[in-house]
């Protein structure tokens, strides 16, 4: 097994997972091992537990200012370095280079939203005026205490850091196990909040599988669970961690709808579409799987379209000059997509691009490589149209009128994101109100919203009543504390 070996991070150091399973981490563009993990035992998970708990009580008890300056110096490292960051998840994910640096700049934009002035005064509470002999009444916004996240491979930074900054910023202590698939990014950003003053033991990495974090969830020092994932593994976590009486935040699988009317400008969609069905190679819970234009000649066109600029999508290692997609993450996933490939064509959908048949470049043979696919007249009724791929296949689903396509996204077990492309304001509007999601694009295909919005979805893409990051990062992060005093007696 070639390379190194990532480690776990705790008390301020790297320390070797004391597990007996080891793991390869592959380099996914090129098929090969990089280095190896070794998976955390539940010894690693008190290690790390006790660590986090010490120290959240010194760091809490820090002035806000102090916390902050150390949180903006990690910001300031975490941007001198993003090139390095950036290779690492090229690397061990196999995205380009361009989505690599596209989440590293978002990372830093989160982390810059948690150092804003109206971030802090959400955690200032609600002082009590002197009333005299009155008894009156204060509000204490405090720290949870000691949280674990529990992070996917397809954003190993930015994912994270909508736990870790505004946890840190807050006064918690964090415990993070990253995905097994891709590890290295987790031990990066330890060393550079260490590097930036974090006390030892404020935040810690334990890698491992799913006995890691199920140590993690059941572990009586953590106070709180952050998780994403799939909707199968968020419903039991959510579930497995409500019961052991822990706060808990899981945000699970997506199917997200793209409605085109036909007053869009389809050569602007159709461009648009592709950008948002097959960038990082479908592995992201934003990404457009179902297109839904309205009437034929609108589908017509717009399948015509993306079918073209589809099958002249560039391939190949994400460093490499000119990729526009690279491989799927692992050799399991390229397997699970070609089977829902093989299932839709079973089905009776119209195959218009069939990404299995995409050659590798030379140097990448042994790649986890599926080129973009391209389904027509899917129905709703097709496990391609009911089940999260998380690959890169794009289902059109035609309809007739918008009433149609609304009640398609209302009636979908997940419910994150739908967008729709028009230029009529009213039809925009009526969809926004319509639409049963969490998050609504007007020609916005991925409809992330910024950090002073909070991030979340609806039906079985979320799991509890907090959302990700944002304003209501503060409401899971902090708990509220009601003082009722008599000054004078």
């Amino acid at each position: 097994m070639a390379g190194e070996r990532v480690d776990n991070y705790i008390e301020g150091r790297r320390a070797a997972a004391s597990g007996t399973e080891v793991r390869p981490v592959f380099n996914p563009a090129l098929g090969e091992p990089v280095r190896e993990v070794a998976l955390s035992s539940c010894e690693d998970v008190d290690q790390a537990a006790a660590a986090a708990s010490q120290a959240a009580g010194i760091w809490r008890s820090m002035a806000a200012a102090e916390r902050c300056e150390i949180i903006g110096k990690f910001r300031q490292l975490l941007d001198e370095r993003q090139n390095a960051m950036a290779a690492t998840v090229v690397e061990e994910h196999g995205k380009t280079t361009r989505q690599a640096r596209a989440e590293v700049v978002r990372a830093l934009e989160v982390v810059g939203y948690c150092l804003e002035s109206k971030f802090q005064a959400r955690q200032a509470g609600n002082p009590s005026v002197d009333s005299g002999s009155m008894p009156v009444s204060e509000t204490l916004i405090e720290p949870v205490g000691v949280v674990a996240g529990i992070t996917p491979f397809n954003f190993p930074v930015l994912v994270p850091l909508w736990m870790i900054a505004p946890a840190l910023a807050l006064g918690n202590a964090f415990i993070l196990k990253p995905a097994v698939a891709n590890p290295s990014a987790s031990l990066l950003l330890a060393e550079l909040l260490g590097e930036a003053g974090l006390p030892d033991g404020v935040f810690n990495v334990v890698q491992g599988d799913r006995e890691t974090a199920q140590a993690l969830i059941a572990h009586p020092r953590i106070d709180a669970v952050s998780f994403v994932g799939s909707s199968q593994a968020a419903r039991q976590v959510y579930s497995q961690a409500g019961a052991a009486g822990k706060r808990v935040q899981a945000a699970g699988s997506a199917k997200n709808h793209m409605v085109v009317m036909p007053d869009a400008d389809l050569e602007a969609v159709a461009e648009t579409l592709v950008e948002a069905a097959y960038s990082t190679a479908g592995q992201r819970c934003m990404a457009v799987s179902v297109a839904v234009p309205v009437g034929d000649n609108t589908a017509d066109a717009l399948v015509e379209l993306v079918a073209d600029k589809v099958r002249g999508l560039q391939i190949g290692a994400g460093s490499s000059e000119g990729v526009q997609m690279g491989p799927l993450i692992s050799a399991a996933r390229r397997e699970r997509v070609e089977e829902m490939i093989a299932a839709g064509v079973k089905e009776g959908a119209r195959l218009v691009v069939d990404g299995r048949q995409v050659k590798a470049p030379a140097g990448c043979e042994k790649g986890f490589f599926v080129g973009g696919t391209l389904f027509d007249q899917v129905g709703p009724e097709m496990s391609i149209y009911n089940e999260e791929i998380f690959g890169p296949v794009l289902s059109v689903v035609r309809v007739e009128e918008l009433a149609q396509a609304c009640n398609l996204i209302n009636r979908h077990q997940y419910a994150k994101a739908a967008s729709i492309f028009t230029g009529d304001a009213d039809v925009a509007s009526g969809f926004a109100r319509r639409v049963q999601v969490g998050l609504v694009g007007i020609n916005v295909a991925l409809p992330v919203p910024k950090d002073y919005r909070s991030f979340g979805g609806w039906r079985a893409s979320r799991f509890g009543v907090s959302l990700l990051y944002g304003p209501r990062g503060v409401d899971f992060f902090t708990r509220v504390k009601t003082v009722t005093s008599r000054r004078r007696v």
